[in-house]
């Protein structure tokens, strides 16, 4: 017999069935607790609701796992490419070398964006936030690709979204960072993979060619896995509940680009930067600014230390500090924001204090020294992080789609006024 969860209310008594995951997660069915009962429960932040079954991504925080489709994050940052997972996070499998060739290959065919999007790059003041800039571009590829409109596409008609999507993204960032600088823009080029491309694009200059070193491919590609899902944060349940009123692909990731903007979300890492420039105009005291950390009555916190969701480490933290180390190593920068944030990384992995604690330097303390090394300012991080959360998002608006999930539609306690009488506006 399945397990059961009752629920009494005054003299009634209501099972609800539990249901479990592969991974033996346990979760109480209340889809019918409305119809049964006329009760709705009250998550505010929805911190202990699931709002759908998912294939895609597992996390434990408890015990600082990550797996994409089953595989641990450890081994696909070490052993993957960026584009071999979003395969994977699309698809739901590791592609063959085929599968993985052909993908690379029609993403490639599909980097360029219509001409006249640059009116639109024109028309944004020299000052606006490039995360404002995304979301509006990516919206506005619905209007470039009408067909995407469509509620009922076919297999091969979704696809060619999914590739567009992914194309476009690319070169799109890679505009905004050349804007900003009031730099010509550089074409994608069919010859290089998706992440030198993209590098290339952003580092490229018209006036001669360059080459972009593997070291910092690497570093690139390892950031954007790390980055590329997290199960059903803000962003992502953001992007599934725009796609059940079958939005199109572009609507929904706009969406949730904007969910990410928020710095309670994706601006961590540029939090992080900011913290360290501070600490830096104060004359680089570090010890004093640790004091200030550990002092309960002030209001400073370091940012980029502990987490949310992960309670004894940030698996993607171990991965993405040897990417920092090398990147730093490799390029062999002198910058007392860098040197800053080595003193603090060293503190916190051996103080008592941060150690009892778990406040263990997370994934937006090191790529927001890796984005700085390689020269983006803060305001591209969250862009930066957009770019590598594509796959996921498409992935989760796939199988949204493909579970047929009805239009998600919240439910709510009022507390407002009730039985108010109009007024007319001159005896108010």
């Amino acid at each position: 017999m399945s397990e059961t969860a009752q629920l009494k209310i005054g003299d009634k008594t209501y099972d609800f069935p539990v249901i479990e995951g592969t991974e033996g997660e346990k979760a109480i069915d209340i889809s019918k607790l409305r119809d049964q009962t006329g009760y709705v429960t009250l998550d505010i932040g929805y911190k202990n609701t699931g709002a759908t079954q998912s294939a895609i991504t597992f996390l434990d925080g408890e015990l600082g796992v990550l797996k994409y489709r089953g595989y641990p994050i450890e081994q696909l940052a070490s052993k993957s490419s960026f584009i071999e997972v979003a395969y994977l996070l699309i698809y739901g499998e590791l592609p063959t070398e085929k599968q993985l060739a052909d993908f690379q290959l029609h993403i490639s065919r599909h980097t360029l964006v219509h001409e006249d999007m640059k009116k639109f790059f024109d028309g944004f003041p020299s000052k606006s936030h490039p995360m404002g800039q995304l979301s509006s571009l990516v919206c506005s590829l619905s209007a470039f690709y009408p067909e995407s409109l469509k509620s009922n596409q076919s297999e091969a008609e979704l696809d060619l979204s999914i590739i567009k999507m992914l194309g476009k993204m690319a070169t799109i960032v890679s505009w905004i960072y050349k804007k900003s600088l009031g730099h010509p823009f550089i074409y994608p080029r069919n010859k290089y993979d998706y992440v030198t491309n993209f590098l290339h694009m952003t580092f490229g200059q018209r006036t001669e060619e360059i080459e972009i070193d593997p070291v910092i491919v690497s570093a690139m590609n390892t950031l954007l896995i790390l980055h590329a899902d997290h199960e059903q944060n803000c962003s992502t349940s953001t992007v599934r509940i725009v796609g059940s009123s079958e939005s199109n692909i572009y609507a929904s990731v706009s969406a949730g680009i904007s969910a990410l903007w928020g710095p309670l979300h994706g601006g961590a890492n540029q939090a992080v930067i900011e913290m360290l420039e501070k600490i830096k105009e104060d004359g680089g005291d570090t010890d004093k600014w640790i004091k200030k950390a550990k002092d309960k009555n002030d209001t400073f916190r370091l940012m980029g230390f502990g987490h949310r969701v992960y309670k004894n480490f940030d698996p993607r933290a171990k991965i993405i500090k040897k990417a920092c180390d090398d990147i730093l190593e490799k390029l062999g920068i002198d910058d007392e924001v860098l040197e800053i944030a080595k003193k603090l990384e060293e503190v916190a992995l051996k103080d008592n204090y941060f150690i009892e604690r778990k406040l263990y330097p997370n994934v937006d303390f090191y790529s927001g020294i890796i984005y700085r090394a390689l020269g983006f300012p803060t305001d591209m991080f969250t862009v930066l992080f957009a770019l590598g959360r594509l796959p996921g998002w498409i992935a989760q608006w796939k199988e949204m789609k493909e579970h047929k999930e009805p239009i998600g539609r919240p439910r709510q306690i009022y507390v407002g006024k009730v039985n108010r009488e109009y007024v007319d506006i001159k005896s108010r």
